[in-house]
């Protein structure tokens, strides 16, 4: 029973110059993590999607902020939002998305 799924956003600060290509490779190592663990994820144009057991969630959160460190950010900013239902199922993230998907903008 899936009872929890977090939406995630990490955005690495850098106090020197840095440029985007740079940020996204942080954030690539975040997804890599993620993509790493035995739990489903969608990757969006500003959020991760990921659901599983809450304690497990918690710490995704907590390990991609230091992934960002690891990286080089000297700070990170993270935007998470939490659906936890400690007895009952939740919707999945197939539930919620699967018929909004564009087939005619798959993989271009």
């Amino acid at each position: 029973m899936i009872n929890s799924s977090i939406a995630i956003q990490v955005l690495p600060k850098f106090e020197r110059e840095s440029s985007d290509q740079e940020m996204i490779n942080v954030i690539d190592a975040v997804i890599s993590y993620i993509a790493s663990l035995d739990l489903r994820y969608e990757v969006g144009p500003f959020e991760t999607t990921v659901e599983g057991p809450y304690e497990t969630l918690i710490e995704v959160i907590r390990r991609s902020n230091e992934i960002c460190v690891e990286q080089g950010a000297d700070q990170v900013y993270t935007y998470v939002k939490i659906n936890y239902a400690p007895n009952k199922a939740i919707l999945t993230i197939d539930e919620k998305i699967s018929k909004h998907q564009q087939e005619k903008y798959k993989n271009k």
